[in-house]
């Protein structure tokens, strides 16, 4: 866009003076027929935040034709801009540009950005909210007036399925693909439009609302990887109800606390799961989990599918498609920015897990943001988060961000091998004409196991991707090189966490593309100050490893607080570092600023008083020509506290000695680290216990490597895998209850 011409300062010190002041937007006025967009008219202030919501839950004309939003929401921002700056900022509060529509900007760099977000978050945040569609704008970006309870645009109101969805077709993207569904496991691949999805979306809040679901009701989705599962999210969001999305085919148990603790109105379930091989049935697992919770749900909603259809309850249970086929189209519903969207639950040390919150508004901000300064995607490209809708991964980068910033994205029902190889990846990349992927180093060190030439890669046109990011666990070098180097795209670590709902540290691709450094994520993402500090809260030196935390505030989409449940909010995350949120990771900070993740905190390990990273020693094992993957945890030792034991998974055809393979990674932990790691010991498995999302159980393989009771993680994707570690670990003499082990 060309700047316009400067005006004369007297002029400019005019306009300034009769620029109003808080502003209120209202939903843009809905047409029963789709229009060609056209420049928005003047829009119409409601006097109070009764007629905001009275527009938006103004009727649809018609349960056969939904309605397409004619116009955008417009917001003013209140403080004066240059001329030219005031310009694009119009251009972004008018909503997402068009395919191909670039707005121009002038050069940033990644100092002057993450600078301005820590001086001034507020401004910083306000200017990243113009991407987002507003039904009464904040009164406060930044309410500081509760410490440590922080929350972001207070008094504003939006709907986010709104945002995802319906301002897009108003805009022009009504016939672009808004979500692809790719299930090899099934044989289906399946296309939604932005106006398709917008109307499996409206018909399913009829459907809740007909049930008796309302703004602030819980309800819990109990999924497969199906687009009934995205369905619900954004429906939930569409009448205010507040999702909490547990992982398909969690134990019946974990299930019932998560009831308890959410006290749904509704679950949405399926019939079934699939694995590769294997069918897996829910509706017994919801049936046996209802059964133990103290809460009682008041209806069921199950999608029936072919391959393993449910026996319905009468009275509680409804099927989908039936319930869909009667429902009328639910317009979107306004909600207070600091209303919870959903609640996602991660696990618990006290086994009772902890309800993450994210608010509606800051969400919105951050992740819209995110999609281009982060990711550097444009509108309409093809994003694909290959994760779990049932993880924070897959709700921020499967579900909201891509559909708030006008992309398409897959929903993916598969694995990285086995569906039915290794370069399944590599097919939906081809087909889809993906730009950016997204997955966790785990499916990597699966790809690169089971095909490490990366042949099956020559069988595929890549010539369209773009970018590869990382995330999920610690991204070994190894992992990135190899990635690299048959790909031949920027590799991104980057790392974030449940609680803070989108990264805390990357390569900003959007701002500026920084120099790779293999085994770090990069640097703070704007809005995030990170540190690492020692027990007494001071900071490390650079180079020293330290407790990694964040300075409070925190910025926006990151959790407020824990559902009902703002002490253990404080104590599991706040009390440990005053000042700080305490992200349970260790690690350090070089001197260029740049922040390596070492370890969980539990995995530093102290070594006859060395503090030693067990991820530090994982690069040297990943870094032998016949390790596909491996973990090293530290295991009891009389003498010196702790000893580091590591354990390999080798690629796919090594036939060489066992005992001379391990001989020869202890060699390289002694060349590389030095003697003082102590590393003397390795076993060979055939795989490694992880969860579902692929984080390896590295505080499970301990506790039986000392001989300590534990409970299997309700998490594990095979639980069988333990006993296969318990025998490894014998031969190597531990997994047996012991006083002390020479060595």
């Amino acid at each position: 866009m060309a700047a316009k011409k400067a005006k004369p300062a007297r002029k400019k010190a005019a306009a300034k003076k009769k620029a109003p002041g808080k502003k209120r937007a209202s939903m843009p006025r809905i047409a029963a027929k789709k229009v060609a967009p056209r420049k928005p008219k003047a829009k119409v202030r409601p006097k109070s935040k009764r007629a905001a919501k009275k527009a938006l839950r103004r009727p649809a004309p018609s349960p056969k034709r939904l309605p397409v939003a004619r116009a955008s929401l417009g917001l003013q921002v209140s403080r004066p801009e240059a001329p030219d700056k005031q310009a694009m900022l119009e251009q972004a509060l008018a909503g997402t540009p068009k395919v191909g529509q670039r707005v121009a900007e002038p050069p940033r760099t990644y100092a002057e950005e993450h600078a301005r977000s820590l001086a001034d978050p507020a401004e910083f945040w306000a200017e990243a909210a113009a991407g987002i569609d507003w039904v009464l704008k904040w009164e406060k970006v930044l309410d500081d007036s509760n410490p440590p309870f922080y929350r972001w645009f207070r008094g504003g109101m939006l709907n986010i399925c709104y945002n995802a969805l319906d301002r897009h077709i108003g805009r022009g993207r009504g016939e672009q693909p808004a979500l692809i569904y790719d299930s090899p496991v099934t044989g289906t691949v399946k296309q939604f439009t932005y106006s398709q999805l917008r109307d499996e979306v409206a018909r399913f809040a009829g459907v809740l609302v007909r049930e008796g679901v309302v703004k602030g009701d819980r309800v819990i989705l109990y999924m497969p990887m199906v687009p009934e599962a995205v369905i619900a999210m954004l429906a939930c969001a569409r009448i205010g109800a507040v999702h909490s999305v547990v992982f398909g085919g969690f134990a019946a148990a974990e299930l019932a606390t998560r009831i308890n603790d959410a006290t749904p109105k509704a679950i949405v379930s399926a019939s079934c799961g699939i694995e590769v091989g294997r069918i897996i049935p829910y509706k017994p697992l919801l049936d046996a989990a209802i059964a133990m919770a103290r809460h009682k749900p008041e209806r069921c909603i199950i999608v029936q599918r072919s391959m393993d259809r449910a026996e319905l309850i009468p009275g509680r249970d409804i099927d989908w498609q039936e319930a869909m086929a009667g429902a009328a189209p639910h317009e979107c519903v306004a909600v207070q920015a600091t209303d919870p969207l959903y609640i996602l639950y991660t696990s618990g040390t006290t086994g009772q897990p902890k309800g993450i919150v994210r608010d509606n508004g800051g969400h919105a901000v951050a992740l819209h943001w995110s999609m281009k300064n982060i990711y550097g995607m444009s509108p309409g490209e093809v994003y694909w988060t290959a994760s779990d809708v049932g993880w924070v991964v897959g709700h921020s980068y499967i579900v909201y961000a891509p559909l708030l910033y006008g992309c398409t994205t897959v929903l993916y029902e598969g694995k990285p091998v086995g569906t039915p190889d290794a370069g399944a990846f590599w097919r939906v990349i081809s087909q889809h004409k993906v730009k950016t992927l997204f997955t966790a180093p785990t499916a990597f060190r699966a790809i690169k196991r089971d095909d490490p030439s990366g042949q099956l890669i020559k069988n595929y046109d890549l010539s369209q991707f773009r970018t590869l990011f990382l995330a999920g666990e610690r991204s070994d070098p190894p992992t990135l090189e190899w990635a690299e180097e048959h790909l031949r795209v920027p590799v991104i670590d980057h790392w974030w966490q449940t609680e803070t709902g989108w990264p805390i540290c990357s390569n900003c691709l959007g701002i500026e593309r920084l120099p790779i450094k293999h085994g770090s994520p990069t640097k703070p993402v704007p809005g995030w100050d990170v540190r690492a500090v020692d027990e007494g809260c001071h900071e490390a030196k650079r180079g020293d490893i330290g407790a990694l935390v964040c300075k409070l505030p925190l910025p926006p989409g990151s959790l407020p607080t824990l559902w009902n449940a703002d002490d253990r909010y404080v104590r599991s995350y706040l009390q440990t570092y005053p000042g700080y949120y305490q992200t349970g990771d260790a690690g350090y900070i070089d001197d260029d600023g740049y922040v390596y993740v070492m370890a969980r905190t539990d995995d530093v390990i102290n070594v006859a008083g060395h503090r030693l990273s067990t991820g530090a020693m994982e690069e040297v094992l990943a870094a032998h020509p016949d390790v596909a993957e491996c973990a090293v945890i530290g295991v009891a030792d009389e003498i010196k506290g702790q000893l580091p034991l590591g354990f390999l998974v080798l690629k796919a055809g090594v036939q060489r000695d066992y005992a001379t393979i391990v001989a020869e990674v202890v060699q390289l932990v002694r060349d590389r680290i030095g003697p003082v790691a102590a590393f003397r010991t390795a076993t060979v498995v055939k795989r490694l216990p992880k969860t579902r999302s692929g984080k390896i159980l590295r505080g499970t393989m301990q506790k039986i490597a000392d001989g300590q009771e534990y409970k299997t993680p309700a998490t594990i994707d095979d639980p069988a895998i333990l006993s296969e570690i318990a025998q490894s670990l014998a031969q190597v003499g531990y997994a047996t209850p012991r006083l002390s082990r020479s060595l």
